[in-house]
C-alpha cells in the first residue's frame, strides 16, 4: 500500500484550538471585570461600521451559555481541521470567517450578530462535504463523525429561534460547502495497492508466487526452496503433498 505522509502530527494542532477557546473566554472575561460591552462590535448588516464586526464577533459573546455551547465544537472541528487538513487550514478559517461575516452582513436583520458560530458552521460544512468529495477513506470518514456529532446543528441555519443568529449559520453553512469545492484538489492522496500501480508485475511479486495458473497454492516458491537448500522436487512433493490433502478432504466430506 502506498504510504500517505500527508498526516504528520504537530502540538501546535492543539495549540491553536486551545488558543481559539482562551480568545473568546478571555473576551467574556475581561467584559465582566471591567464592566465592557463589546455586542455593539458585532456584525450590523448594511452598515459600514458594522462591516468591523466581521473580525470582532466571532469572539464576542452574549452569555456563559453562549460560550459554552461553541467552545467545545470550535477546538474539536478546529483541530480536525488542523490535522487532516494542515496545509489549507488557516485559509479556510480566515476566509471563512472573512466571507460568512461578509454574507451575514448583506443577509442579515438589523441587529447585532455576534458569536463564533458562524465559523463553527463553516468547519462543519467544509469538513463535512470536503470528506463526500475526497476519495480518501480517512476523510470519508471523518466525514461521517462529524455529521453524526453536529448533524443536529443543521436545522439551526433556518429561523426557528428569534434570538439565535440564524442568517451568521445559513452564512457559515454556505462558505463551507464552498471552500470545500474551492479546494477540492487539497486532499490526502487516495491510498493505492502495489497491484494498481501500472508499473505492477505480477511474476515478480511474493506473494502471488505462491500460487499456479490454476489458483493452487504452493507452500515454497522456487525462490525459497533455494533458500532452504531444496531442489524442484522437493517443490513437487510439497504441491503434491497438498493436493493429496485436498482429496483426502473431499473423501471424507462424502
Amino acid at each position: 500500500m502506498q504510504k500517505d505522509d500527508s498526516l504528520n502530527f504537530s502540538l501546535w494542532m492543539l495549540i491553536y484550538p486551545l488558543f481559539f477557546g482562551l480568545a473568546i473566554w478571555g473576551v467574556y472575561w475581561f467584559e465582566l471585570n471591567f464592566g465592557f460591552d463589546f455586542s455593539d462590535y458585532g456584525i450590523y448588516p448594511r452598515s459600514f461600521k458594522g462591516l468591523r464586526g466581521i473580525f470582532f464577533s466571532p469572539f464576542i459573546h452574549g452569555s456563559v451559555s453562549h460560550l459554552y455551547s461553541n467552545t467545545l465544537p470550535l477546538m474539536i472541528l478546529s483541530a480536525a481541521l488542523f490535522y487532516f487538513y494542515n496545509k489549507i487550514s488557516w485559509k479556510v478559517i480566515l476566509l471563512g470567517i472573512l466571507f460568512s461575516g461578509l454574507l451575514t452582513w448583506l443577509i442579515g436583520r438589523p441587529s447585532h450578530h455576534i458569536g463564533a458560530s458562524g465559523l463553527i458552521y463553516v468547519l462543519v460544512s467544509f469538513i463535512f462535504f470536503k470528506g463526500i468529495i475526497a476519495k480518501n477513506k480517512r476523510l470519508i470518514a471523518l466525514s461521517l463523525v462529524t455529521v453524526f456529532s453536529y448533524g443536529s446543528m443543521f436545522w439551526f441555519i433556518f429561523p426557528i429561534k428569534e434570538e439565535i443568529s440564524w442568517e451568521g449559520h445559513l452564512s457559515g453553512f454556505m462558505v463551507g460547502l464552498a471552500l470545500a469545492f474551492i479546494f477540492k484538489d487539497e486532499v490526502l492522496r487516495k491510498e493505492t495497492y502495489e497491484w494498481e500501480h501500472e508499473d505492477f508485475d505480477e511474476a515478480s511479486d511474493p506473494f502471488l508466487k505462491h500460487f499456479d495458473q490454476d489458483g493452487n497454492f504452493i507452500e515454497n516458491t522456487v525462490d525459497e526452496a533455494e533458500a532452504l537448500g531444496q531442489d524442484n522436487n522437493s517443490i513437487s512433493i510439497t504441491y503434491h503433498y497438498i493436493e493429496k490433502g485436498k482429496e483426502k478432504d473431499s473423501n471424507e466430506s462424502k
